[in-house]
């Protein structure tokens, strides 16, 4: 898979750029964890998404936040890592413009940025939030949130308590025209570390999602 370099806000980015032979193929971006937690674009879960929206024919990338791995800059609370996703995106759409569909997928820290970038760019067509942390991050911006999506939490992530993700898709069930699909995973921690138990019903469950959204063609 091709390490590749490209121009952010504060300097240089790093991804890994994982292209279809198909030239109209969907596109999809994944974004990471908390750079400040040891977040990266090889966090277990962030590569699991990311392969998952390949195997379904997407060309998707991923990338480090600045001040992360290889990527220039410094950690900017959230400022700068939406900037760099807006980045991200561009550098994606610009080798991809005959791409009909094109989705965002954040874990953590990445979904509450993943669905601030939904906000700003119309032409996301689809999200998955892997454990939005909806305790820490105010995520009322989604007024209204303008496409259908999931959002997937495990039962027992510590982090980011199921109490929190529920509010949070309750205030999103309320509003006309997108549809808000929210599933959980028994006994999941905030990382469904147990690869059988939880990381794999997961992705599982993210792929049955997107390939269902795929087929009825729509936002």
């Amino acid at each position: 898979m091709p390490e590749v370099i490209f121009a952010g806000p504060e300097g240089r980015l790093e991804g890994r750029y994982h292209p279809q032979k198909d030239r109209d193929a969907p596109i999809a971006i994944v974004l990471h964890p908390h750079p400040q937690f040891g977040g990266t674009m090889n966090n277990k879960v962030v590569y699991n998404l990311h392969y998952a929206f390949y195997n379904l024919g997407f060309t998707v990338l991923r990338f480090n936040f600045r001040g992360v791995g290889r990527s220039q800059g410094e950690y900017d609370q959230g400022i700068g890592e939406l900037s760099d996703a807006a980045s991200a995106l561009d550098y994606l759409q610009s080798m991809n413009q005959n791409a009909k569909h094109c989705w965002v997928a954040g874990f953590s820290f990445g979904a509450w940025i993943g669905m601030q970038l939904l906000m700003r760019r119309p032409e996301i067509t689809g999200f998955v939030s892997v454990a939005p942390p909806a305790n820490m991050y105010d995520f009322s911006f989604l007024a209204p949130c303008p496409s259908s999506g999931l959002i997937i939490n495990g039962t027992a992530d510590k982090v980011a308590p199921p109490k929190d993700t529920v509010s949070l898709v309750n205030k999103l069930h309320e509003q006309k025209g997108i549809t808000i699909t929210h599933e959980q995973i028994e006994g999941a921690d905030h990382f469904f570390k147990d690869e059988e138990a939880h990381m794999k019903p997961m992705i599982d469950t993210v792929t049955a999602y997107v390939k269902r959204r795929l087929g009825e063609g729509s936002r």
